[in-house]
C-alpha cells in the first residue's frame, strides 16, 4: 500500500536530524519532570458521612481513654520489672553469689513489695473515686431562708403527664 506524506509532518531532508527541535524541546522538559518531585498532601479532615460508625482499622483496637491510661502503666511497669530483674541477674552473677535462695529472695523484694503496695492504694483509689460518683450524682439540697412575718407556703407536687392519641391536648394547670 502506497501512502501518501501527511502535510501537517515536517518531512525530513537529508542531513536533517531526525529529531526537530520541538521534540528536543519536549523530550528535555519531560525529563526535568521526571527529575523534580512533585507531591501533595491533604491534612484537612475527612467529612462525616452517614451514622454509620468507624469500621476499625488494622493494629491496636480501638480503647477508651482509660484503657489506654492503664496499658501504658502496664506496660512501663513491665519494662521497669524487667530492667530491674536483668540489673539483679547481671549483679548476683558477677558476685558469685548466684544461689536459687538469694535469686527466689530477690524476685519476692522485686515483685511482691511493689504489688502488696500497689493493690491497696489502686482499691483505695477506686473507692475515693466511685464516692465522688455518688456525691455527684446526688440532687442538691435547696435552702430557703425567709424574713418576716409573711406564711410562706412551698408546694413541691410534679405532674407526669403520659398523652397519646391523634388529637390530643395537655394541660399541666394545679389544682387549687
Amino acid at each position: 500500500m502506497n501512502r501518501l506524506p501527511d502535510p501537517q509532518q515536517p518531512t525530513r531532508k537529508a542531513g536533517q536530524p531526525a529529531i526537530n527541535a520541538q521534540a528536543a524541546l519536549f523530550l528535555a522538559d519531560l525529563e526535568d519532570a521526571f527529575r523534580t518531585p512533585t507531591f501533595h498532601r491533604d491534612d484537612s479532615k475527612l467529612p462525616t458521612i452517614g451514622t454509620a460508625p468507624p469500621v476499625p482499622q488494622p493494629g491496636r483496637a480501638p480503647m477508651s481513654q482509660r484503657a489506654v491510661d492503664l496499658n501504658t502503666t502496664i506496660l512501663t511497669s513491665s519494662v521497669l520489672v524487667g530492667t530491674l530483674g536483668a540489673s539483679t541477674t547481671a549483679v548476683l552473677w558477677g558476685s558469685g553469689h548466684a544461689n536459687p535462695e538469694v535469686i527466689a529472695w530477690v524476685c519476692g523484694c522485686v515483685v511482691g513489695i511493689p504489688a502488696a503496695l500497689t493493690l491497696p492504694v489502686l482499691a483505695l483509689k477506686s473507692l475515693v473515686k466511685s464516692a465522688k460518683e455518688v456525691v455527684a450524682a446526688a440532687p442538691a439540697s435547696v435552702h430557703h431562708n425567709y424574713n418576716g412575718n409573711a406564711t410562706v407556703t412551698v408546694d413541691q407536687r410534679s405532674i407526669h403527664a403520659n398523652t397519646r392519641g391523634i388529637i390530643a391536648s395537655t394541660r399541666n394547670e394545679l389544682p387549687r
